[in-house]
């Protein structure tokens, strides 16, 4: 029975695998059958008739019934064979054989994709000489246009296109040539040939366009207006020479001998319509013509900054002389009186020796100037660095001199900040002296003693000849940080006493009831007793603290209180 029921699932298992594969076979066979109907409904049929609107002669017609032949064998043969396939297909589908109906589809899809290909590449031939034909159409009338334009252009301004006319002339008559060519093809049905033709007509036309725009600014160029920038830089160049100028550097004779060559030379390039490389040519040329004029408009403007500065500059040198033997006069009174180090003292021999320096060149250039042998661009630039160089030196000497000022000022200062560190250590004895402090501790009096011979050792170094300023200001500075420290450490001192007291005091209440409160504050006031005001303060603080948390900040806050 089980041997029964088995068999019995297989079959169904069987019959229902075979159901499912023929139901996929059907729907490709339907697939197909819509993918044939698709390509039967194209249009390639009214594509077609858009061709008998051309000329329907030699290369059109020859195209076309290529075409119309490759669409007649895809509707009366391809597809009819298609269609006998696919009915095959289903019938071997109704009979399970699969293998076969697989095979079949397979040659109905190279079939049909096949005349994929084919109807694709009608339909792009046959737009591409419908395009063609309509461009041409579009384009030759622009074209035409041109040509007329140019050639009115050349009739009526002959003259400005000089030896060009002719050569000019002869391109317009081979690109009429071609336009009639154009025509021919068109009239006979050759529109792809056409096509060329117009591509080729486009190009040349606007070559010759540009010729002709371009051609008569390049003879105005060339003949009239760079030969006249040509003269007057040779006028102007004679002109300044006979002037007194140095102008063998600039070489103005060989350069516009050269460029009037290369005009000559580009005439003739002209002539052989070289448009392109005569514009790059006489762009050079108005560069380089530009450059010359830069060149003796600098001399100009060197002669002109020569004349306004030479008296100036010599004025000025003698003034930084004078001023440089003030400067070493007032470094033979100083250093009388002050301490002055090896730098300072040959300062003003360095500066007098960049000042004669000056002065020689200054004078060579004088000399150049009157025997008139160098270029005045040469003789600018070598007085724009004495210039420089003089006012460099006239600021050495401005610092220098303000540097022998402050010596001066210096040695005030430290005398005035002296008296005022000495009012600072006598304002600290008179703080101390108002709170009654019992006595002073040691180190306190050794800070005392440290701060009168740091004092004493700025106003001693201040009583000898020559003064070293240097040194004073390093002892004063170390006066000063002194002073500043004694006068906090007495502010300390005096809050330490004051504090200590106030805390013992307040701790009495708590003598007799706890004994390390006793003993804590007799220790405190042995310290207190050898003038240890920092130990007194902080064994009556701990002992305080440890039997009424918080009282050392009451007790502060009462005091900020009473000195308010």
């Amino acid at each position: 029975m089980q041997y029964v029921i088995a068999g019995i699932i297989l079959i169904l298992i069987i019959f229902l695998i075979g159901f499912i594969s023929r139901k996929k076979y059907y729907t490709e066979i339907d697939r197909y059958e819509a993918w044939k109907i698709d390509i039967m409904n194209k249009p390639v049929s009214d594509e077609l008739s858009r061709v008998k609107q051309l000329n329907m002669t030699g290369q059109t017609e020859e195209l076309f019934d290529g075409w119309r032949q490759g669409w007649d064998e895809i509707v009366a043969v391809q597809l009819p064979d298609v269609e006998e396939l696919l009915f095959d297909a289903e019938e071997y589908t109704d009979k399970f054989r699969y293998k076969k109906t697989k095979e079949i589809l397979s040659k109905i899809d190279q079939i049909l994709s096949g005349i994929e290909e084919k109807i694709d590449k009608i339909l792009k031939e046959l737009n591409e000489l419908v395009g063609s034909e309509e461009k041409n159409r579009e384009e030759i009338l622009a074209l035409q246009e041109e040509y007329r334009n140019n050639k009115k252009q050349l009739l009526a301004y002959r003259h400005t296109y000089g030896q060009t006319a002719k050569q000019i002339e002869n391109i317009l008559d081979k690109l009429a040539e071609q336009i009639n060519q154009f025509n021919e093809l068109t009239e006979q049905g050759n529109y792809l040939d056409a096509r060329e033709i117009v591509l080729s007509l486009a190009q040349e036309m606007k070559d010759v366009s540009y010729k002709m725009e371009t051609v008569p600014k390049l003879i105005t160029d060339c003949e009239n207006l760079l030969p006249s920038q040509l003269s007057e830089l040779e006028s102007g160049y004679g002109e300044m020479k006979e002037q007194g100028y140095i102008l063998e550097h600039i070489e103005v004779d060989k350069e516009v001998e050269s460029l009037k060559e290369t005009l000559l030379q580009f005439n003739k390039n002209i002539e052989e319509l070289q448009v392109v490389e005569v514009e790059e040519g006489i762009q050079e040329i108005k560069v380089k013509v530009e450059s010359l004029y830069d060149l003796l408009e600098k001399e100009v403007h060197a002669k002109h900054f020569v004349q306004q500065y030479r008296d100036q500059t010599t004025e000025g040198l003698i003034k930084a002389k004078e001023e440089n033997e003030d400067i070493q006069s007032e470094i033979s009174i100083v250093k009388q009186g002050y301490h002055l180090v090896d730098e300072d003292l040959s300062t003003p021999s360095e500066i007098e020796k960049k000042i004669i320096q000056l002065s020689k060149r200054h004078e060579m250039v004088m000399n150049k100037e009157e025997t008139n042998a160098t270029a005045y661009s040469n003789l600018s630039d070598e007085l724009k660095e004495i210039r420089n160089g003089l006012e460099e030196l006239n600021r050495e000497q401005s610092e220098f001199s303000i540097h022998l000022q402050n010596l001066r000022k210096d040695e005030i200062a430290t005398r005035e900040k002296i008296h005022e560190l000495k009012k600072k250590v006598a304002e600290a004895s008179r703080m101390l002296s108002k709170s009654n402090v019992p006595g002073l501790p040691a180190d306190y009096k050794d800070l005392l003693d440290e701060v009168h011979r740091k004092i004493e050792q700025v106003n001693a170094s201040l009583t000898e000849k020559p003064l070293n300023m240097k040194f004073i200001q390093e002892t004063l500075l170390g006066a000063e940080d002194t002073v500043d420290h004694f006068y906090t450490k007495t502010g300390d001192l005096i809050e330490n006493v004051l504090l200590s007291e106030k805390i013992i005091q307040y701790g009495n209440r708590y003598r007799s009831k706890y004994n390390t409160v006793r003993d804590g504050l007799q220790s405190a006031e042995e310290a207190f007793r050898q003038y240890d005001y920092r130990r007194a303060l902080e064994e009556a603080a701990t002992t305080i603290e440890k039997v009424e948390p918080g009282a050392l900040k009451k007790i502060e806050k009462t005091m900020n209180l009473e000195e308010r």
